[in-house]
Formats: C-alpha cells, sequence, structure tokens
C-alpha cells in the first residue's frame, strides 16, 4: 500500500461485514476522495486471509437502530438489507416480534402444538421493520457489489505488526510480502490475529474462551415446516426455554428456509486450536432434548440427518480494557466477542463501524486544515482509536455479560427468575430495550467531545 505524505492509509484485516462495510463507509467519506478536496486523501485497503469473500453461518438479524447506523456509515447500506431481507411473518404485514415461549412443559399424550394451546407467549414487540432478518453471505453479497475494485486483496493472513519504528504501521502477511499504513483495525473476528499481535501472545486476553454452550444449527425446507408446525409458527420467530438448553428458529432466504439454531449445555472443554465448527448429526441434537415438548422435539426431527454444531466462544472472562494501542485498533468481534443469545453482535460492531469512520473523518478533516505531516498524522489517529475505545468499550463488553445472562434466563438456570418465563420476561426486555434502544446521536457526541478535548 503506496503511502505517500498527501495520503492517509487505513489497512482494514479481515473482509467479514464489519471490516467490508466500515470499509465502504471510509471510502464514501465526504471528506475522503474527492480530487478537488484538500490533500490529505483517505486509501483504504482490505486484507482477508481467505481465498474467497466468504461468511460463515447462515441467520444474521439487524434492528432498526442498526440499520440507522448503516444509513449514517453509507446510505446504500440499508438497501442492502432490504433486497435480502425475510419478513417474520407474513410477507404483506410482518408481525415484527420476537417471541419466547416454554418448550419443555407438556402432559403424557400431547401432540405437536397441543402443549402450546392456551399458554402464554411472551413477546417483544420490535417496531416495523424492528428486527429484520437475513442470510449473511447473502448480505455480504450485497455490500461487496458496492466495494470498488482493487480494495479487497484476498489470501493475505497477518503474520505481525510493527509500530514502534518509523512513522507507518508494518504488517508482514504469511506469503511473505510487507505492507505498510498510517494505522491498522483489526476486524477479523473472534480469533482476531491483529487482537493477539496488539494483546500480546502470552495473554489470555488475546483469546476467546469457551462459554460451554454448543449450537446444532440446521435449515428446513419452509414447505416442510409449515406441514409439521403450521404456517404461523413456521414463518415466525419463536424461541422455546427449558432447563439447560434453549432452541431458535425463524424464517431466512425470503422464507424458503426455516433456520433452527438449538443450544445445549457442554460440561467438557472445547481447545482454541479445534475448529469452532464440527459434524453432527440430527441424533446427537435429539438426545439433548429427549425430555422436552412434542412441538420442539418435532423442530428436532425436522432438521437434516447430517448437520452442523458449533462452539459458542466469547471474551467474557478475559476481556481487554482498550481497544486500541498507538495507530493499532480493535473492532466487531475482534474487539468484544458475544455469545449470540441476544441476537445482537453484528448490530453492536455496525456501531462500532459508524464510529470508526466518523472519527477518521475528523482526522481527515484536521490534517485539511493543519497540516503537519507525519507526527501530526500518528497524534491524530491515536486520539481518534483511544477516543473510540473510551466510548464503546463500556457498551460493547455490557452486551458480553448480558448476553451470556439471557442465556441463562433462557434455559431456567437464573436465580431469580428460574422457569418462570413471566418473571424474566421484563427483564429481557429491558436488556434488549437497551440494544435496540441506543442513543446514536448521543454517542456520536461523546465521539466529538472525546476527539476535541
Amino acid at each position: 500500500m503506496a503511502t505517500p505524505e498527501d495520503t492517509l492509509s487505513i489497512a482494514i484485516i479481515g473482509s467479514g461485514i464489519i471490516g467490508t462495510v466500515l470499509a465502504l463507509g471510509l471510502l464514501n467519506h465526504p471528506s475522503a476522495s474527492s480530487d478537488t478536496s484538500p490533500k490529505p486523501k483517505l486509501k483504504v485497503k482490505v486484507y482477508e486471509q481467505a481465498s474467497s469473500i466468504r461468511e460463515i453461518g447462515a441467520g444474521i438479524a439487524f434492528t432498526a437502530n442498526a440499520r440507522k447506523c448503516m444509513s449514517m456509515i453509507d446510505a446504500r447500506l440499508p438497501e442492502c438489507v432490504r433486497s435480502v431481507a425475510t419478513a417474520n411473518g407474513d410477507p404483506a404485514n410482518p408481525t415484527n416480534y420476537m417471541q419466547f415461549v416454554d418448550g419443555y412443559t407438556h402432559a403424557a399424550g400431547d401432540g405437536v402444538g397441543e402443549e402450546m394451546e392456551g399458554r402464554t407467549v411472551h413477546r417483544l414487540h420490535a417496531g416495523e421493520r424492528g428486527f429484520e432478518g437475513c442470510h449473511r453471505a447473502q448480505f455480504l453479497e450485497k455490500v461487496m457489489e458496492l466495494m470498488p475494485g482493487g480494495v479487497v486483496e484476498l489470501r493475505k493472513r497477518l503474520v505481525s505488526l510493527d509500530q514502534e519504528d518509523g512513522d507507518k504501521v508494518k504488517m508482514r502477511f504469511e506469503d511473505g510480502s510487507q505492507e505498510v499504513a498510517d494505522a491498522v483495525i483489526g476486524c477479523d473476528g473472534i480469533k482476531s490475529l491483529v487482537r493477539q499481535h496488539l494483546l500480546g501472545p502470552s495473554s489470555p486476553s488475546s483469546y476467546p474462551h469457551y462459554t460451554h454452550k454448543i449450537a446444532y444449527r440446521g435449515l428446513v425446507p419452509m414447505p416442510l415446516a409449515m406441514q409439521t408446525l403450521g404456517p404461523y409458527r413456521a414463518t415466525n420467530q419463536h424461541m422455546y426455554g427449558g432447563p439447560s438448553a434453549h432452541l431458535l428458529h425463524f424464517p431466512v432466504m425470503q422464507q424458503k428456509l426455516m433456520n433452527v439454531v438449538a443450544f445445549v449445555s457442554d460440561a467438557s472443554d472445547w481447545p482454541l486450536d479445534k475448529a469452532m465448527s464440527q459434524p453432527a448429526t440430527r441424533e446427537e441434537a435429539a438426545v439433548a432434548f429427549k425430555d422436552w415438548g412434542p412441538t420442539v422435539k418435532a423442530i428436532i426431527n425436522l432438521l437434516p440427518d447430517e448437520m452442523d454444531k458449533w462452539a459458542v466462544f466469547d471474551h467474557l472472562e478475559f476481556p481487554t480494557e482498550k481497544y486500541s494501542e498507538g495507530r493499532v485498533c480493535l473492532a466487531g468481534d475482534a474487539a468484544h466477542a458475544s455469545s449470540p443469545h441476544h441476537g445482537a453482535g453484528a448490530g453492536i460492531g455496525i456501531e462500532d463501524a459508524l464510529a470508526l469512520r466518523t472519527l477518521v473523518g475528523f482526522v481527515l478533516d484536521d490534517l485539511k486544515e493543519g497540516g503537519g505531516g507525519e507526527g501530526k498524522k500518528k497524534d491524530l489517529l491515536t486520539k481518534a482509536f483511544q477516543t473510540f475505545s473510551k466510548v464503546r468499550h463500556e457498551r460493547s463488553m455490557w452486551l458480553v455479560q448480558s448476553s451470556r445472562e439471557a442465556c441463562e434466563i433462557y434455559e431456567w438456570n437464573h436465580p431469580e427468575f428460574g422457569s418462570d418465563m413471566g418473571a424474566a420476561h421484563e427483564d429481557i426486555r429491558r436488556r434488549t430495550h437497551k440494544i435496540w434502544y441506543f442513543d446514536i446521536e448521543g454517542m456520536m457526541g461523546e465521539l466529538e467531545g472525546g476527539y476535541r478535548s
């Protein structure tokens, strides 16, 4: 990456959803690349270790709040969601609800759905298009359609970072190549190499740790799901709680498929060097739910004979107190990997991307106004990343903690609520609203105030 003095160069490690959204937002920042604007120009490069642009997993959901952040990053991004989004319920009149229900309690002889008759379904109304789901790979594909050519470089696995020698951050890759940039942002996910280089390979904070939860994941053809569960249950999101496990499903792929995720407890260890995704069977998942109600067991029976199980890791036990050091910064799962029980990890990462786009914009504007060369670049970028860390740390780490606690609530292990899902409902509502109704403008004010102080 060429970095002449009249260029502010940003390297992003990782081309997942957060890395590509951030790159697109930086490239389209009003101060970034106009030929008529004063120098410096902004140059962005994304380095991805894989041989193709891809996203792991099936379903992902974005709240209205996350989509508002997207619109502030790049006005075209919400349409990327909308174009691949799947309605919850009737596409002409979506329900916009998240729903929670006891999936365990039943009587002998109950048929599928019979144990649910008259049972309270606890609902959280997310507002119009308030919790919009889509397929991860489809969304990333739409974002990449907006990306200019030459921005993303594949087969670039990071080996080392060095910001101690000279004005640039030096990156060395596994293929032997070396690149430099004014700043590096690690968006390389839960096993972030940037995090390891930033915190040191001997620190337990450099790595995620096993939550002792496994997620069995499978996709069911919607006609089959509707035949077994009925149209309403199959096409609307449901989460079923019970002892030490829970199961959720929601429609994806424009309601062609029902995405099923079944979480179970696992007392054993899962070494980090073991792939987080492993092959599994329907029978294996069925064992964990053998004593549950007929509806949940019917959903398990819909799963394919062979599927995947995912080990759930996060950054709760050994968090880092800061997301940056000098001109190297972490964002998204690289900074604060969360378990998926709030369905909010991607949304929080989108907030990170908006914050970083905003702060890099401040740096650009200050350099255009005052000049100052490489030394000023270093100082401004360091200040910007320090501000990001201070503003984003509390909320993002709250999510990591709350997501673990939400899992305990769903699985009847919370000491205050136990199996009383009605009593737990208001607590889940409080936590969820803290995610959904985040004060974006307040964050923007904090970012500017912190950077200008």
